[in-house]
């Protein structure tokens, strides 16, 4: 079982939390901007504009946003230039951590980032240094009390899905970027809802972590540079044992 799905609970719950403030949503209008303009507005033709508007949907993300959003990408309306950038690093106990940023002034988003990990007494780690042990993978989170795991298996697998796994009353679906949208597309199909769906990044390997003071400073490392407005995502290969995973989320 991948440690990243053990505590995806906690971080889509932190997600709701952002949404109440709005910081989710201008983070998912950034992303809704660059996936318009890469493949254009319309979301029929653009299959990551449609899993993407489903995504600020499930945040209850207001139609006007999404619409000014992919209109700003397509340039229909003005916006900044926004360019996507990667850092990456280490927090403690050796867990490895990606950062992605989608932002309008590189110079200042690297010097707030570096600012973080220096806070966390950690920084910049040598370029590719920490993603050559991760792979980009689509990542479908599924209740368990939504569907049988029979009934699941052979939708996902039909549609091209590599892995599927069950943990406290969920279900992950691992499968390649290539086939991520005929999964999405084969669940809708069978009504079958999605707490999440993303193009993520999976380590390779997991860092066991079991004490909660480690557990506890990497989540608020995590958290700081989320907190910043140029970060989108943050990746870690950090694995919570059940008993520090059940104080995080009571303490989320």
């Amino acid at each position: 079982m991948s440690g990243h799905s053990k505590w995806k609970t906690i971080q889509h719950k932190k997600g709701a939390a952002d949404a109440k403030r709005g910081k989710v949503f201008s983070k998912i209008a950034k992303e809704l901007m660059i996936v318009a303009k890469q493949g254009g507005g319309n979301p029929d033709m653009n299959p990551s504009l449609r899993t993407l508007i489903q995504k600020a949907k499930s945040y209850n993300m207001p139609n006007d946003n999404i619409d000014r959003a992919i209109k700003k990408g397509t340039g229909e309306l003005d916006s900044a230039i926004l360019e996507e950038v990667t850092y990456e690093g280490f927090a403690a106990g050796g867990i490895a951590l990606i950062v992605t940023a989608l932002t309008d002034n590189k110079k200042r988003a690297a010097a707030e980032i570096r600012h973080v990990f220096t806070r966390h007494g950690s920084n910049f780690a040598a370029q590719n240094s920490v993603l050559r042990s991760f792979k980009r993978k689509g990542q479908i989170i599924v209740s368990s009390t939504s569907v049988a795991e029979d009934k699941l298996m052979e939708i996902v697998l039909d549609a091209g899905a590599e892995d599927l796994q069950q943990y406290d009353g969920q279900f992950e679906v691992v499968c390649e970027p290539s086939v991520f949208q005929s999964v999405v597309d084969a669940l809708e199909k069978a009504k079958i809802q999605t707490v999440s769906a993303e193009i993520t990044m999976l380590p390779d390997t997991y860092v066991p972590v079991n004490d909660k003071n480690v557990a506890s400073g990497v989540v608020k490392f995590i958290n700081d540079l989320e907190d910043n407005e140029d970060v989108q995502n943050v990746y870690s290969n950090m694995d919570m044992s059940d008993d520090v995973l059940k104080e995080m989320e009571n303490q989320s």
